[in-house]
Formats: C-alpha cells, structure tokens, sequence
C-alpha cells in the first residue's frame, strides 16, 4: 500500500476561524475582547485561530500511547489575554466530559490519554471572543490500518444484487440528449442527458438525468462517470477534464432534470426529498438506494455505448455519497477499471451500535443520554447491511486512489478506515490530517493528478474558453 501526504503542512496548527453554532460551544464561558490594542485606535477587529496540534508530527501513536495536544488561541498571530477554552477529548465521534480552562498566553497541553484499541481520539476546543465562538480540534490515530468494519455481510449479498442486476437489464435505456449550446466550448460539446432506470421494485421504471461532456474532436477516449455528494442540486458536468481527452458523465441521483433553477432543488431538499437516505430503510427491495446503486450502473450502460468510447477505460468518482457510490459502483460493474474515491459515506453504519464511529447518515447513532435512535429496528439495520459500503468495498477489484481527513466529523476517519482496510485490490491512500469534510486545492490537485495519469490524459490546466 502506498501513502501519499497531500498536504504538506508547515505547522502542526489547525485552524479554525469560523462561527460555530455546534452545541459543544460553551454556553457560559465568559466573553474575551482582543487586546492589547494600539493606540488610537478604538478595537481589534482580527481572525481568530483556535489551534490545536498533536505531539506527534504524524498524528500517529501506537496502541496504548499517550496522545497529548498543544493549544493555542491567537489574534492577528499574536496570543490571546485572559482567554477561557472549553474542552473535549474522546474517541472519533464520542466526545468526552467538557472542560473549562483559563489559558495561558503561552497555550497549555490537554493530555488526552490513549486507546487501547485501533482508532481515533479527537481533541476539540472552544472558546468565544469578541461575541463569537470559535472552534479548533484535532485527531490522533491509534493503528488505523487495523481497524475493522462491524457490519455483518448477508449470506445473499451477492444473489441479492444480481438479481437487481437482471431485473435492470431487463429495461431499455432509452436514453435521450439534449445539446446545451452555451455550455460548450470550441473543443467539448455539453449534452443535458437522461435513461431508463429501475423505479420501485414492479412494473413501474424511472429515469436517470446528468450532464454529458465529450471532446469534439473524432476519436476514441476513456469515459468517467462523477457520481454526486449528499443533497439535492444542480449539475453543470465537467468540460474541463472532457477538453483533457475524456468522456464524462456527472449524474443527480433524485430522477429529477439536473439544469433546473436552483431554488426548484433548495425546495425539494426542503421538502419531499428531505432525508431521502432513510426512506423505506426497512425494505430492502423498496429503500432508495436500490434504485440510485443501480442508476450508477446504468449510467455506465449509457457511457460504453457511446460511439466515442475507447472500449476499455471505465474510471468512477466521488466525494462523500460521491465516494460511496464509487465504491459501490466499482464493485457491482466489472466494466469498472478504475476509481478515485474521497471521503466516502455509508461506510460502517453499524459502528454506532458498538459504541464507535460509523459512517454518514448516521442512521443508529445514539441520542442524548445513549439513548437508542429510532431507526435502530432489526429491520434497519438488517437493510443497511445490503447497502453499506463496507460490504461493496470487499468485492472492488480495481486500482483506486482513496483520500480523507482525520478531522472529518461526517464520514469519520474511524468509518473510512473500516472500508478501505477491507479492500484487496491494488489502492494509494492520500490523507489531508488537518482536513474536515471538505476541499483543498492541494487535495483536487492530487485527485486530478491521480485521475490523469491513470487514464493518459493531456495536462491540460482547463478547458478553452468561448
């Protein structure tokens, strides 16, 4: 296995600026002004950083070594005077006992203790200045290439999917495509796509849109299929990478057009198709994302059969929901020949029930007190062990490029791991330490690099423009 550092940082610090409004931010600690302040001058209006940083360069440690970690709060890069923090050390998603403390100017060091078994312990931070709060935290890892998944695979996993399979075969794609003129440039041509997809299990069949990017120029290229993140949007596809020498296909996954206005999306998200990932959850022929894994599939259905293919290169990608349905896709698809996945969803749903981190949705998390969430049914869970991402990860058989950040609080480090430790084909992982669940430049950099050469695209830094 080959680790890659994405990010070369050039401190331990994390940075945290922000407004929070997370309901660990401390509800009576009293506020702080920014001082000194110059003369003349009335107040100090400046960035402040909550920094916290392991003391092992590599945010690693072995089981049963003691994790601690520095904290600072600065102002303009300058400490700040008479400042109270409150703080949190517990495992991946399971803070510990909040306490306060009066920092000194110089910072102060948590000892945050230690795990006995392979995960991860996160030290969060708060603290209010100038009537707002701000928030830091880190992530140290103890053994992370031994954690394992708690999911449980079905003894028919495999039918299971194969007859969805068959029952997708069976529908023509019927597919349709739209020019979009202003969309494309003198070397791409953009196309409003859509498909026939499965629909509820029955008679009744669906359709899948998306937004095809292809070169213009005639010829025979790779195809990429970017599979969408969590939420209800629309899509504008990629020419950037299509003006690189690719055939891509970005896809929603709600059976919905994708270049509608933006406020018919917002209203849905709001609306019917809020919380869509645990609907019919206690069925598995009839939960959603029957439908979505298996409109991955046809996508690719509808890609291969493009007269432009190359007839051999097939590549996924996916952030978030994106990552699980790479995975997911890689796995159900032999035509798949490669995948780049970042912080993927779903995976490990279950941790939750074994008192450790599972993946985003989250669905059997405990509430307040450890109470047990609603959806922690048999019926559930036995349904999100068909779908959880662990169990596609076994079956993938394709090189990938894997990406993450140990702060990550929606698809925790703890639930990635599980994954990706399970797959046996050849992988590169690349970790962003001080990464949430979010982007960075050097990270899409890596990606794209990644992506690039494993598909013989040109170099090019984007497409033309109009």
């Amino acid at each position: 296995m080959k680790v890659i550092r994405i990010l070369a940082l050039s401190s331990l610090a994390i940075c945290a600026g922000s407004v929070s409004n997370r309901a660990d931010a401390p509800a009576v600690v009293p506020d702080t002004t920014i001082a000194p302040i110059p003369p003349g001058v009335a107040l100090r209006a400046a960035t402040v950083q909550v920094r916290v940083a392991p003391d092992h360069r590599d945010w690693t440690y072995k089981l049963g070594e003691s994790a601690h970690f520095a904290v600072t709060v600065t102002a303009d890069n300058e400490p700040i005077d008479a400042l109270t923090v409150v703080y949190t050390v517990g495992p991946d998603l399971f803070p510990g006992e909040k306490k306060t403390a009066a920092l000194p100017l110089s910072g102060m060091t948590v000892d945050g203790g230690t795990l006995t078994e392979p995960g991860f312990l996160r030290c969060i931070v708060t603290t209010q200045v100038a009537g707002r709060t701000y928030r830091g935290l880190a992530t140290a890892a103890f053994a992370p290439e031994k954690i394992t998944p708690t999911q449980v695979e079905p003894a028919d996993f495999d039918a299971f999917w194969a007859a969805a399979r068959a029952e997708l075969d069976k529908i023509p794609i019927e597919a349709k495509m739209t020019l979009l003129p202003d969309s494309c440039t003198s070397t791409v041509d953009v196309y409003h796509v859509s498909f026939r997809t499965v629909g509820p299990k029955g008679p009744t069949t669906a359709r899948i849109y998306g937004i095809l990017s292809q070169p213009r120029a005639p010829g025979h290229y790779p195809a990429i299929l970017k599979v969408p993140g969590a939420g209800v949007r629309p899509y504008t596809g990629d020419a950037e990478l299509a003006a690189k020498g690719a055939i891509t296909l970005e896809i929603g996954i709600h059976g919905i057009p994708v270049n509608m206005a933006k406020e018919v999306y917002d209203e849905l998200g709001a609306g019917a198709l809020y919380g869509y990932w645990t609907y019919n959850l206690d069925d598995r022929d009839k939960y959603y994302y029957r439908r979505v894994y298996l409109s991955c599939i046809r996508a690719n259905d509808f890609l291969t059969s493009l007269p432009n293919w190359d007839g051999k290169s097939l590549l996924v990608m996916g952030a978030s929901q994106g990552g699980q349905l790479t995975i997911v896709t890689a796995a159900l698809d032999s035509r798949v020949t490669g995948l780049s996945c970042t912080h993927p969803a779903f995976c490990d749903v279950t941790g939750e029930l074994h008192g450790r981190a599972g993946g985003w949705p989250h669905p059997f998390m405990p509430g307040p007190g450890g109470v047990a969430s609603p959806l922690a049914t048999p019926a559930k869970i036995l349904t999100a062990s068909y779908y959880d991402t662990v169990n596609f990860a076994r079956r993938v058989r394709v090189p990938g490029y894997y990406d993450w950040g140990y702060n990550d609080e929606t698809c925790p480090p703890t639930s990635t791991y599980a994954a990706y430790n399970v797959v046996t084909a050849p992988k590169t992982l690349g970790v962003t330490l001080e990464l949430g669940h979010t982007y960075t430049a050097e990270q899409y950099d890596a990606i794209s690099g990644w992506v690039t050469r494993f598909l013989g695209l040109s170099p090019l830094a984007r497409s033309d423009q109009k």
